[in-house]
């Protein structure tokens, strides 16, 4: 698929890489049986292993959650592009888009309105960023309050890391008739309106070899 971006965009988002990861720049990946779908993400030959206290602490400081696509949005991605039906036509909001992986899947897969939102400067560019070079339309959004669009569906990959993010999962409801969720890190999904629909084995590209546990992915359908 030939990009459509602009070359110092992409150029914007290796600067970014660069202050915090040592010889950081976003290269295009590839994510496996998603009909092509590719991102910039950061080089899979970062020196993961080889960082000092100083240079891991700045990436603590800054974590870069764009500059990856993790296994939940990876499984995401690909259950949506294999089961359209979840968005032909309708309007979607990606919560915490991180990369955009979902929002583009989305777009790709016949969604009528895609809306990524992330409060993340760096995040909305690599949205953007890797939407054009997919060659689909995604709009941007920082504050998920000031979206007013009818919804239709809402997706979330990858964002109950934090356990003080679990009351969003109520709001989500309200909001819109449906929510499909994907997640790795919480085992005791237990939330009201909620159903786990399908498990799935994956990983985080570029690959940061974690352990099993976070690579089975649950996908989760509320409403």
């Amino acid at each position: 698929m030939t990009a459509k971006h602009k070359p110092h965009e992409h150029a914007a988002l290796s600067d970014i890489l660069a202050r915090y990861v040592p010889d950081g720049r976003a290269q295009y990946l590839q994510l496996p049986d998603c009909r092509g779908l590719g991102l910039y993400l950061l080089n899979e030959d970062y020196p993961q292993h080889e960082l000092s206290a100083e240079q891991a602490q700045a990436l603590m400081n800054y974590p870069a959650y764009w500059a990856f696509c993790w296994a939940s949005g990876v499984v995401l991605a690909r259950y949506l592009l294999e089961n359209p039906g979840w968005v032909e036509g309708r309007t979607v909001l990606d919560f915490g888009s991180g990369s955009g992986v979902a929002a583009i899947a989305s777009a790709m897969a016949g969604a009528k309105r895609v809306i990524a939102c992330d409060i993340d400067e760096d995040a909305q560019l690599a949205s953007r960023v890797n939407a054009e070079l997919n060659g689909v339309d995604v709009d941007l959004a920082a504050d998920f309050n000031d979206v007013t669009d009818e919804l239709d569906l809402i997706l979330v990959a990858d964002v109950l890391y934090d356990r003080e993010n679990l009351p969003w999962l109520e709001r989500f409801l309200q909001r819109a008739p449906e929510v499909l969720v994907a997640d790795s890190r919480v085992r005791d999904f237990r939330f009201p309106g909620y159903e786990r629909i399908a498990q799935y084995d994956s990983s985080t590209l570029p690959d940061l070899d974690e352990s099993a546990e976070f690579r089975r992915v649950s996908l989760y359908r509320g409403g």
